[in-house]
């Protein structure tokens, strides 16, 4: 009984967590998704905003008090704009997806929702801690020895 106590709680903490990717699996998973040069946007960019972003956690949430939106997932794609949370107010769910879906292991929905997030005109300069962090610095260290 006392195993499956503790079964039960490893298994909720790694659902509360979610999938936290290492930094070379991450690579490796967004080049095979195509994300390598998409809209000139190169790998170790996407692997620095996903670092800063969520520290490549799938569950990641980040409130924003200020128009009342929240950021979702390892690329932390905000709910105001980008998908619909049901209590986002004037939401405009551009990639037309649950915010929820942005929050899955699988990171399928969340590569097709960045990608849409960069098509439009402000590109990956939409991330503000790609800004920060990324922005004009050498990148090289996200995919180093990754074989990418």
């Amino acid at each position: 009984m006392k195993a499956l106590l503790i079964l039960g709680i490893l298994l909720l903490s790694v659902t509360i967590h979610g999938k936290i990717f290492e930094r070379c699996e991450f690579a490796r998973a967004l080049k095979r998704f195509g994300m390598d040069g998409y809209r000139g946007i190169s790998l170790p960019n996407w692997v620095c905003l996903a670092r800063w972003e969520s520290s490549y956690n799938t569950r990641a949430t980040n409130y924003n008090p200020g128009d009342r939106s929240t950021d979702y997932g390892i690329f932390q794609i905000n709910s105001h704009y980008w998908c619909n949370d049901g209590k986002t107010p004037g939401a405009v769910n551009a990639c037309g997806i649950s915010c929820n879906a942005l929050l899955q292991d699988d990171i399928t929905q969340a590569v097709a929702c960045a990608k849409r997030v960069v098509s439009d005109p402000q590109g990956i300069r939409a991330w503000v801690a790609w800004r920060n962090r990324c922005e004009n610095q050498d990148l090289t260290q996200y995919v180093r020895g990754c074989g990418v």
